[in-house]
């Protein structure tokens, strides 16, 4: 298979995991992809990671964990624009500040609805 095969294989086994809600496995396949490859938007697949990663902490109750990364992804988002990767990141954009409003109001993490969750296919 050739590199372009696998880092596209890896991103959207990445897409498939995340929209299911298994946002662990979305985390370790975008990570594969991050850490085993070199291309020009690693930035916004760290960001997809962190992303993730924010709903993994929130889903172990870890508000902490889940408000800084939710923060750390939306720094990486701000370096791109329009649709990027099939990803229309006007939406993403208020997607992810729409939730991280609703993290600032929350006393527990199991008061969170996971509807809020921004969803990546378009």
């Amino acid at each position: 298979m050739s590199e372009a095969i696998e880092m596209e294989t890896l991103f959207q086994k990445g897409l498939t995991e995340y929209e299911k809600g298994d946002y662990f496995e979305a985390h370790e396949a975008w990570e594969d992809l991050w850490s085993d490859y070199n291309f020009p938007d690693r930035r916004f697949i760290q960001g997809l990671i962190q992303l993730s990663v924010s709903f993994v902490h929130l889903g172990n109750g870890n508000m902490i964990g889940a408000k800084s990364l939710l923060k750390k992804c939306q720094n990486k988002f701000s370096e791109f624009s329009g649709i990027h990767r099939g990803i229309n990141l006007v939406e993403l954009t208020s997607a992810i500040e729409s939730v991280a409003m609703v993290y600032e109001d929350m006393k527990n993490t199991s008061e969170f609805d996971w509807d809020l969750v921004p969803n990546l296919k378009g």
